[in-house]
């Protein structure tokens, strides 16, 4: 496994944005894909997207699609979650997650094998 670090939450309201970051201190992951979940109190995880190892990709879940987009930045080992038009639900736990193989797009959290601590989002009306 390796060790995610996640940074960026926080509480804010409604409409506004959020960047949460995401890094893997000591550790290269350019050749891995990097996703990113979320959870709320009293339901399960949620697949938020992933980008590709080489960036020229992304993949989103329904519920954000249109208001998030992942970036990354492979000479700094960085992977980026830019939240837009956040709303009350969109409040949760947030974590990223690498694969458990490099060079592959998957969206089940049972195929991702390192998990961040998560970083926490509170978005008010």
């Amino acid at each position: 496994q390796v060790r995610l670090v996640e940074s960026g939450g926080g509480s804010v309201q409604a409409g506004d944005s959020l960047r949460l970051s995401c890094t893997a201190p000591g550790y290269s992951f350019s050749n891995y894909a990097l996703g990113w979940f979320r959870q709320a109190p009293g339901k399960e995880r949620e697949f938020v997207g992933i980008i590709t190892w080489t960036g020229r990709s992304t993949y989103y879940g329904d519920a954000v699609k249109g208001r998030f987009t992942i970036s990354r930045d492979n000479a700094k080992d960085t992977v980026y979650l830019q939240m837009n038009s956040l709303k009350p639900e969109d409040t949760a736990v947030y974590y990223c997650a690498m694969p458990h193989s490099p060079e592959t797009v998957v969206t089940g959290a049972a195929e991702f094998g390192s998990w961040g601590q998560g970083t926490q989002v509170i978005v008010s009306s």
